[in-house]
C-alpha cells in the first residue's frame, strides 16, 4: 500500500472530484454497464453512483451489491416505484402522516418520523404507504451526510389498528423490509426516544423542545411538493 493512501472508510469523507472518488465511480460504472440485461432505474451518472459508495464506505464490492439489490428492488415492486409523482399521496401527506426532523442525531443520521394514526387505510393502501418512504428516500439520499450517515425512522404506532395490519401483507412486508432502519416503540417510546436522540431535536409531542410534529410534516410535504419534477425524472413509467 503506498503511503498515505487513504482506507476504504475514509474516502467517504473525500469531495465528488477527489480522483480516488471519481476511480471509485468509474470502476462501478464500468461493472453496471458491463452487467448483461440490466434495466437501471436512473442513469449511471456520478452523483447517482457515488450514493451507493458512500453508503458501504466505498467498500467497492458491498457498494455493487447495493447498486444491484436497489436495481431490482425498484424493477421488481412497481406498485410503489412506477410513479413517485407526491400528488398520488398527498392526502396522506396532508393527514400529517410523516414529518423529517430539522436536525440530524448525534450520529449524523436523517431522522424520520411516521404516524400509523395519520394513515386511513380506507384511503389509502400500504403501497401507498412505502411510496412515501420511497420519496423520502430518494430526496434525502442527494444529501453527502445521509449518503455518509444514513437513516433513522421512528414508528409511532399508537392508533394501530386491524385495519392497518390487513394492508401489510408478508409479501408487501418482505418488500419494503430493507428499505430503512427502524426503531419500534411501545406505550413508554416518549422516554425510549430520549434514549436514542436529544430532546433537542425531537417534536414537542414526542419529549422534545423542537416545533411541533404537525409542522415538519407539512415543512416536508411542501419540500416533496417542490421536487415533483425531479421524482417524476426517476419514476419507473412502464
Amino acid at each position: 500500500m503506498s503511503q498515505g493512501a487513504p482506507a476504504a472508510g475514509q474516502l467517504s469523507d473525500l469531495p465528488d472530484h477527489s480522483p480516488l472518488v471519481r476511480g471509485a465511480v468509474s470502476e462501478l460504472r464500468r461493472r453496471a454497464e458491463a452487467e448483461p440485461g440490466q434495466r437501471w432505474p436512473q442513469p449511471l451518472s456520478d452523483a447517482f453512483l457515488v450514493r451507493f459508495l458512500r453508503a458501504r464506505d466505498f467498500h467497492l464490492e458491498l457498494a455493487w451489491r447495493l447498486l444491484k439489490n436497489y436495481q431490482k428492488w425498484r424493477i421488481e415492486c412497481p406498485e410503489i416505484s412506477a410513479d413517485l409523482q407526491p400528488s398520488s399521496v398527498l392526502g396522506l401527506l396532508q393527514a400529517g402522516y410523516h414529518g423529517v426532523l430539522r436536525s440530524r442525531d448525534p450520529h449524523g443520521s436523517k431522522v424520520l418520523i411516521y404516524r400509523i394514526g395519520q394513515w386511513d387505510p380506507s384511503l389509502f393502501t400500504a403501497y401507498d404507504v412505502f411510496r412515501v418512504s420511497l420519496i423520502t428516500s430518494e430526496l434525502i439520499v442527494k444529501e453527502i451526510e445521509t449518503q455518509r450517515n444514513g437513516v433513522k425512522a421512528i414508528f409511532d404506532l399508537q392508533g394501530w389498528r386491524f385495519a392497518h395490519a390487513f394492508q401489510i401483507s408478508p409479501a408487501v412486508a418482505k418488500k419494503i423490509a430493507a428499505v430503512l432502519t427502524v426503531f419500534m416503540h411501545g406505550n413508554n417510546y416518549l422516554q425510549s426516544l430520549t434514549e436514542h436522540f436529544p430532546a433537542s431535536i425531537l417534536p414537542q409531542e414526542y419529549g422534545g423542545e423542537e416545533v411541533s410534529i404537525e409542522e415538519l410534516a407539512k415543512e416536508w410535504t411542501d419540500f416533496i411538493m417542490a421536487s415533483s419534477d425531479y421524482l417524476q425524472s426517476i419514476s419507473l413509467v412502464a
